[in-house]
């Protein structure tokens, strides 16, 4: 009985170690602007005690979160991906004042068109989450947004 009872409590601890934390989920939407402009939208919901950084971090600090957008001959990126305001706010595990998001994010990158609706354009972000007392490498994740 000890051995089984001994062999559940190692299985139930490899599970447990096995468990991939995923605390930020990525959502994307398109907005029209005008008949030649739109709005690429990844929107991060972050869940309950995790935060998510900013595009633009001390030097030191942690990986900023990071937009790419693999070129496509029907349009031109205009600008930068903007992001909302955020906190800054000191962060213990880097012990420097950051900016970062708590449960939502929502970045927007302005497109022209070039060529004809509907097309799709494919990105990827990258970004570092943190808790209280733990950060999680680096994320990549694959974005498609759907112009139409």
């Amino acid at each position: 009985m000890k051995k089984v009872i001994l062999l559940m409590a190692l299985l139930g601890l490899v599970v447990a170690h096995g468990q991939v934390l995923e605390p930020v989920k990525w959502s994307t939407s398109v907005k029209k602007i005008t008949d030649t402009e739109y709005e690429l939208i990844a929107t991060a919901t972050i869940d309950n005690g995790w935060h998510l950084y900013s595009q633009v971090v001390p030097e030191d600090g942690p990986i900023p979160t990071r937009f790419s957008y693999q070129s496509n001959e029907k349009y031109l990126k205009k600008g930068n991906t903007q992001e909302e305001s955020g906190e800054t706010v000191f962060d213990p595990v880097f012990e420097m004042d950051i900016k970062y998001f708590d449960s939502k994010a929502t970045f927007k990158q302005r497109i022209r068109l070039k060529g004809k609706v509907p097309f799709t354009v494919k990105g990827t972000v990258e970004f570092m989450v943190c808790d209280e007392s733990r950060c999680l490498p680096p994320t990549e994740v694959e974005l498609v947004f759907n112009v139409k």
